[in-house]
């Protein structure tokens, strides 16, 4: 598991966060206004999808 952090428009978070869902297994979504109050702070914690290869490999 790794936490991601993105600093992103208001405007863009919400397909940010459907971005990371899409790519990652991810946690709940936790948002905080940045320093500058313009932009949006998006803290995750995110695991990589297991393909079948990857899969395989671990199992060996």
């Amino acid at each position: 598991m790794f936490e991601i952090r993105v600093i992103c428009p208001p405007g863009d978070a919400d397909q940010i966060a459907a971005t990371l869902a899409a790519a990652f297994h991810v946690g709940p979504i936790r948002r905080y206004p940045a320093r500058d109050r313009q932009r949006m702070r998006l803290y995750v914690t995110a695991e990589p999808h297991t393909t079948p290869t990857s899969a395989r490999e671990q199992e060996s």
